[in-house]
């Protein structure tokens, strides 16, 4: 009985030594695997990064819409026009008594270092009679699909 049990030892301490290193299509096989996972995982966290900045964005021009009915309840209703810009959410014109800023401590750009776009009277928000403040997006083109906007699409 002694004799069986070395004898098993010396078999599994033999197979332990020359067993020492994995082969090439065991690391071959490691790798392929990894990437199928990579290859499945990657676009998903991809896409949620760029959702994020989307939402991010959506939720600066909340922000800034918030800030111009603040102005516009100092200003009598009006809001600053394309050409006074929304610069005068954070600094005063010289000439505006009614100015009770900043509405804003600065500026926001959007998710991409942009600064938003403001125009008023508006073109799309005609009915609402609110400004229309965008985001160029992430192909920083004007008028494409990826802007991210104040108004409906449909308008």
């Amino acid at each position: 009985m002694r004799r069986h049990t070395v004898r098993t030892l010396k078999t599994f301490g033999h197979a332990a030594t020359t067993r020492a290193a994995f082969t090439l299509m065991e690391v071959l096989l490691v790798l392929a695997i990894l990437g199928v996972i990579a290859a499945m995982v990657v676009p998903q966290f991809i896409g949620r990064q760029e959702q994020a900045s989307i939402d991010a964005t959506a939720v600066s021009i909340k922000g800034i819409e918030q800030a111009l009915k603040l102005y516009q309840l100092d200003h009598g209703g009006t809001y600053p026009s394309s050409s006074e810009g929304l610069q005068v959410l954070v600094t005063s014109p010289s000439n505006d008594p009614k100015w009770k800023g900043p509405y804003l401590e600065e500026l926001p750009k959007d998710a991409w270092g942009k600064p938003f776009q403001y125009q008023y009277p508006p073109q799309h928000n005609t009915t609402a009679k609110k400004p229309d403040i965008w985001s160029s997006g992430i192909d920083l083109s004007n008028n494409t699909a990826d802007d991210i906007t104040n108004w409906s699409k449909s308008q």
